[in-house]
């Protein structure tokens, strides 16, 4: 199993032209969800787990996986659907998301499947586990789910999204007071986090939940006569997105003559070097893991700074 990950560095190819290799599996029954290949370090049998008192009813118990101790959630029950029978055939996708690795109990791994983010689309509305995707797709005819795992750890283990006393500069809240910032980011929990840093600053928060979306947020903006590098602040954008990834935005906007001095910041939880190199690549200004509000609101200030230098 391990080998249908080996060739991982060759897809970094993949960023800026908008697609993406999703890793599919199932979960006990017949339905296949999805998670992005770039997250996945391995997939292995699922070893034998050590429990934990006081764990999270989602949380299986805990593995060595090479040198390292990480918890094993089961995805299954995490996303609200009956629990995985550990005596059955099972697998463990282990994953760095924001600087952390944790395993994800699954049942049978299917194939990575190379995809354009035009075929990716926002979930329906509906109930159940619908509130834990990000996206679907459609592979052979069937439905594939994307699994939201933001929201599937944010549950599991809270994100604190208080910012410390020590990294606000107080002389510089009142000139944020009026700014304006575009965040877009398919996941809620992601633009809660982003909205909940950027309220504290008294920034005015606007929001879109796809790439695509937000590109003609800014187009419109532009036709309308404003002057959209002045008008925002910046635009704070996820990488993963359905129908258009955040490199491919990233991408659209600095061809714009109107657009092209916008500054952006990618925001994600890939791998923070991998998307370094692709901040380089795609023309970002700079790059944030998710769920760091020092960090956020460093950035903001930072940039607040910047321009009023420059006036």
């Amino acid at each position: 199993m391990a080998g249908m990950l080996d060739a991982v560095d060759q897809r970094t190819q993949l960023v800026g032209e908008n697609r993406l290799e999703l890793l599919m599996f199932r979960l006990g029954g017949m339905q296949m969800f999805a998670i992005n290949v770039f997250k996945v370090q391995e997939v292995v049998q699922l070893p034998r787990l050590n429990l934990m008192p006081h764990r999270h009813p989602s949380v299986g118990g805990v593995t060595h996986f090479r040198g390292r101790t990480i918890p094993v959630i089961d995805l299954s029950e995490a996303v609200g659907m009956k629990p995985i029978d550990k005596d059955q055939s099972c697998n463990l996708i282990v994953t760095e998301y924001n600087n952390t690795v944790q395993g994800f109990m699954v049942g049978e791994v299917d194939r990575i499947i190379n995809m354009n983010w035009n075929e990716i689309l926002p979930p329906p509305d509906g109930t159940g586990r619908q509130h834990y995707l990000t996206a679907i797709t459609r592979v052979n005819e069937r439905l594939v789910e994307i699994i939201d795992v933001e929201k599937v750890l944010a549950e599991i283990s809270p994100y604190d999204s208080r910012i410390s006393d020590e990294v606000i500069d107080k002389d510089l809240l009142s000139l944020a007071k009026g700014l304006e910032v575009l965040v877009v980011d398919d996941s809620m929990v992601g633009l809660s986090q982003a909205r909940s840093t950027l309220d504290y600053l008294g920034i005015t928060v606007h929001t879109e939940m796809d790439g695509k979306k937000g590109l003609e947020r800014l187009k419109s903006w532009a036709s309308e006569g404003d002057d959209v590098p002045n008008k925002l602040l910046m635009m704070i954008t996820d990488a993963e997105m359905p129908e258009m990834d955040g490199y491919r935005l990233t991408r659209e906007i600095r061809e714009d003559p109107r657009l092209k001095d916008l500054y952006i910041v990618l925001h994600t939880s890939l791998s923070g070097s991998f998307n370094k190199a692709m901040v380089q690549k795609v023309g970002c200004d700079d790059f944030l893991s998710k769920f760091q509000p020092d960090k956020l609101a460093t950035i903001v200030q930072d940039r607040i700074r910047d321009v009023i230098s420059r006036d």
